[in-house]
């Protein structure tokens, strides 16, 4: 095993001295080659890239440094707190103290929000108030409270839409 290591070593010691120029050329010419064919990808690559960010500005507007003067400021209202008591299978009483702001897209939605909004409180309460404390664990629990207490609400007030839920508050005790 040994002796046919020996005898690579060599094969190759001599291939460098009898075509070693050769052999240096040819590494010479695939390098070249190479970077040639990188070229050719990269030239492309970048000018799909270049028109990807110039095409995505008028796709993705929050990535834009000015504000479009075509867009209207959004309108919030802001709910009284609520604080109710959870639904649990123990003795022990856990709490939920809420503060929501809703977002609009004009004030014609928040008037016609005002008449009904005793209706909503009472919607909100009887909502919350089956409410286990499980039922807020995590991002996905609060997540979906926000997502259901925004088709409850614009269920109230259709034809009108409000546009999001905010959290103010909400403290699970």
């Amino acid at each position: 095993m040994a002796d046919e290591v020996e005898e690579n070593d060599a094969a190759e010691a001599g291939a460098e001295g009898e075509g070693g120029k050769e052999q240096g050329e040819g590494k010479k010419f695939k390098l070249r080659l190479s970077q040639k064919k990188l070229a050719m990808l990269a030239v492309p690559l970048m000018i799909v890239i270049g028109a990807g960010g110039y095409f995505a500005k008028d796709y993705m507007p929050s990535f834009s440094t000015g504000s479009s003067s075509g867009t209207k400021p959004k309108v919030y209202y802001n709910l009284p707190e609520m604080v109710v008591n959870l639904s649990s299978q123990d003795k022990r009483a856990k709490y939920l103290k809420l503060r929501v702001s809703l977002e609009a897209r004009d004030q014609s939605v928040l008037d016609a929000l005002n008449p009904i909004m005793p209706r909503v409180l009472d919607m909100f309460q009887l909502y919350l108030r089956e409410l286990r404390s499980n039922d807020l664990e995590g991002s996905a629990g609060v997540y979906r409270l926000k997502e259901e207490l925004l088709r409850r609400i614009n269920l109230e007030i259709y034809p009108h839409q409000i546009s999001r839920v905010l959290f103010n508050e909400i403290i699970v005790q």
